[in-house]
């Protein structure tokens, strides 16, 4: 095998129209590979900072950017079922949030080493760094590994061992969530908890992701009952494809501290009173929204009105390789396809960072950032 190198761009910006350099490159030659820190790009004069914020809805398997696949491809000897990086980005168009979640699975098969995870996790890290996050709350899928062969140590210890450094290397404090298949039995996923208990996982946390309708939160009312006990924090995907019922759920028999998506609530006003009241957080995802028909387009995203109903949301990027952007393009877009006022940008770049599950001195010291940012 000859040797290559795989220079790795993210999408277009919004902002300036131009590809913004991937802070990595991957060079893969006879003797192995590995994943080398590019030389930064001059910035550009009359740009702000990014807003500092709390990233608290991100999958790191949907970090994996097209390049970065193909690179892993080679490195692992895997041949993928796309002839080249044009052929996989067609197949980025979804009709729903499972025709996502086919090749979101499919493309995980590069993954096989503690490596390969920990280069994935340090590519999110350095790009989220760039975004302006500065604290990240990032969901694993221990069961979509272990189905194909793969062993908690393994996907568990890559990433975990990014994470440790995080703050230091990308000023990123992060925290690591397992996030359970809710299409798959809730025995299953109890046996996945108990281990990682066993194993003494570095997790804060279990969330629920996956396929949602048909798969109501009442269906893991034991493994979450388990995770208060062993005293984890709980967060769930609902109210994105499920009914405004499933949010109810997720909080009355879940007793979850966050709501991931939630965008269904705007249908049940009572709810939506509710969620008011307790200030309950919903982390949102825009883009994410748009490109799973959630939302049919961004301008008739319901976040504007959510914001004046007073809901405690924020801004995430959920899968960002797959949904066209990061943190940072997210607003970008919000604002102006939406024209998303910067008052409310900083309201929620607040409201992520009191929401996330840092330390209140972590929070902080970041909404102290905020506060002098300039926005």
């Amino acid at each position: 095998m000859g040797s290559m190198l795989f220079t790795l761009h993210w999408f277009d910006s919004i902002r300036s129209g131009e590809r913004r350099a991937y802070p990595y490159r991957m060079e893969t030659h006879d003797d192995g590979a590995q994943l080398t820190e590019n030389e930064p790009d001059e910035p550009e004069t009359g740009e702000p900072h990014a807003l500092p914020v709390a990233e608290l809805h991100l999958h790191i398997e949907g970090t994996l950017e097209p390049e970065l696949i193909f690179a892993l491809a080679e490195r692992n000897g895997i041949e993928l079922p796309y002839a080249d990086l044009d052929e996989l980005r067609s197949r980025y168009e979804f009709t729903d949030l499972q025709s996502f979640l086919d090749l979101y699975y499919a493309n995980m098969a590069v993954l096989q080493t503690e490596q390969d995870f920990a280069d994935m996790t340090r590519a999110y890290l350095a790009r989220a760094a760039l975004a302006g996050v500065r604290h990240a709350e990032i969901m694993l899928d221990p069961q979509a590994h272990l189905s194909r062969g793969i062993s908690l140590a393994t996907c568990v210890n890559g990433v975990a061992s990014v994470l440790a450094g995080s703050r230091e290397e990308f000023g990123i404090s992060t925290l690591l969530i397992a996030a359970f298949l809710r299409d798959l039995t809730e025995d299953s996923a109890l046996e996945v908890l108990e281990q990682l208990l066993a194993m003494d996982a570095p997790i804060a946390g279990i969330g629920l992701d996956s396929a949602e309708v048909g798969n109501p939160p009442a269906k893991f009312e034991r493994l979450f009952a388990r995770a208060k006990d062993a005293g984890l924090h709980r967060i769930a995907h609902a109210g994105e494809e499920g009914p405004p019922s499933y949010i109810i759920d997720a909080l009355d028999i879940l007793e979850v501290e966050r709501i991931d998506h939630g965008i269904r609530c705007m249908e049940d006003p009572e709810l939506v009173e509710r969620l008011v009241d307790e200030l309950v957080p919903l982390t949102v995802c825009p883009l994410s929204n748009v490109r799973l028909r959630a939302v049919d387009t961004l301008a008739e995203h319901p976040l504007p009105a959510m914001l004046a109903a007073g809901l405690n949301v924020c801004v995430n990027s959920d899968d960002p390789a797959y949904f066209g952007g990061y943190v940072d393009d997210n607003f970008a877009q919000l604002k102006s396809v939406i024209g998303l006022s910067e008052f409310d940008c900083v309201r929620m770049a607040a409201n992520s960072i009191r929401s996330s599950f840092a330390s209140e001195e972590r929070k902080a010291e970041l909404l102290a950032e905020l506060a002098a940012s300039g926005h």
